[in-house]
């Protein structure tokens, strides 16, 4: 399994995780991205540690390279001095510096087709985390709204809950025979009040009689006498 790979299953199970404990959505998105740019953070390094052992190789190559050619012009150089024991020599350093090129020369078009496929992949991982952070931007709107829409319909049921109606019905025949007993006692309180401002009148006006009759027994009395 590749390094790429590798990561994007770490990723997966990292998210199934969190979505199977079932937590707040809008948590275990922020987790999955924030999971998602760190396997990216590792992912980028060891691209570059791939990238870096590559220019290495590619060095070595020809560092090894030149020193065959060096070799060579030697070997060109002994001929022309007629030493064909040092041009021997020479050639057979060229030789093994031309292996070396060409065994480190292999390694390094082998690293490199590694780090093209890694670079592609890499980049490809990155436009799904910016596909990821929009998605997870979307989500979250939704989920807000739901929650919001959620909270109403259930406000918008507590309100029309009969039982809620009528117990505020029953209140209202309460408080309707509360302000009509209250009436009463006030209309009977008046009455009562009425009652003894006649009874007022009706003793004055006794007295007024026992008063005249007093007269006249008085004068009755005088004049017989």
């Amino acid at each position: 399994m590749g390094l790429i790979d590798r990561i994007k299953t770490l990723v997966k199970a990292n998210l199934n995780d969190l979505i199977s404990r079932a937590e707040d959505p809008e948590k275990i998105l922020n987790q999955a991205l924030q999971d998602m740019h760190q396997n990216l953070y590792e992912a980028r390094i060891e691209v570059t540690k791939t990238a870096a052992e590559e220019k290495k190789l590619e060095k070595e190559y020809r560092t090894n390279k030149a020193l065959a050619e060096e070799w060579q012009k030697k070997a060109e150089l002994a001929v022309k001095k007629g030493d064909e024991s040092l041009a021997r020599e020479a050639l057979r350093r060229k030789r093994g510096y031309d292996n070396l090129a060409e065994s480190f020369k292999e390694q390094w078009e082998e690293q490199k087709k590694i780090v093209d496929s890694l670079k592609v992949q890499l980049a490809a991982l990155d436009a799904k985390i910016d596909e990821a952070e929009r998605k997870r931007r979307v989500l979250i709107a939704r989920q807000r709204r739901a929650a919001a829409q959620k909270v109403i319909h259930e406000a918008m049921a507590e309100v029309a809950d009969t039982t809620a109606f009528e117990a505020m019905e029953r209140m209202e025949t309460k408080v309707s025979d509360m302000e009509a007993r209250a009436e009463a006692a006030a209309e009977i309180g008046f009455d009562e009040l009425e009652d003894e401002f006649e009874k007022m009148e009706e003793d004055s006006e006794i007295e007024e009689e026992l008063k005249k009759l007093k007269a006249k027994a008085e004068d009755e009395a005088a004049s017989e006498g």
